[in-house]
This record gives structure tokens, sequence and C-alpha cells, in this order.
């Protein structure tokens, strides 16, 4: 998994500008990042990278829908020919 980086100081200076203490913010701070360190968090490489294979069959099973319903509309076509 991808680390999750943001600047911290800017992050209390917005806090502080909106009325927090500098304590509060930096608790909040601290209790953010454990909550991020601890989580699986998902990024969109992952999720490529984990869905690719599904995609792959998803195009598959288009072409074959395509191919059938093709089949179909001749056969359905030599009907009235």
């Amino acid at each position: 998994m991808a680390a999750v980086t943001f600047e911290t100081h800017k992050f209390v200076r917005k806090l502080k500008d909106s009325g927090f203490e500098e304590k509060q913010a930096e608790s909040l701070i601290e209790a953010l990042q454990a909550a991020i360190t601890e989580s699986d968090l998902v990024t969109k490489k992952d999720l490529q990278i984990e869905l690719a294979p599904l995609k792959a069959d998803l195009n598959l099973l288009k072409w074959m829908v395509g191919a059938l319903l093709g089949l179909a509309i001749t056969h359905f076509a030599k009907q009235f020919i």
C-alpha cells in the first residue's frame, strides 16, 4: 500500500486559524496520523492492480455476447430471406 503524506505544519496552521488551540490542533494531527498508519488505505493504483483480471474477463465477455447477438440476428434474418 502507498503511504499517505501531508504537511502537518500547514494543517496545524489552518486549524489554529479556524479557532483551534495549538494543543488541540496537535492532538488532532497525532490522532489522524495514527488512524492513517493503522488503516489499510487503498489507492487508485491498488484498485487497478486488483481489478485488472476482472476487467479482462469483462472485456472477453463483452466480445462473446456481441458475437452471440450477431449470430442470433443473422439466424433470425435468414428466416425472412
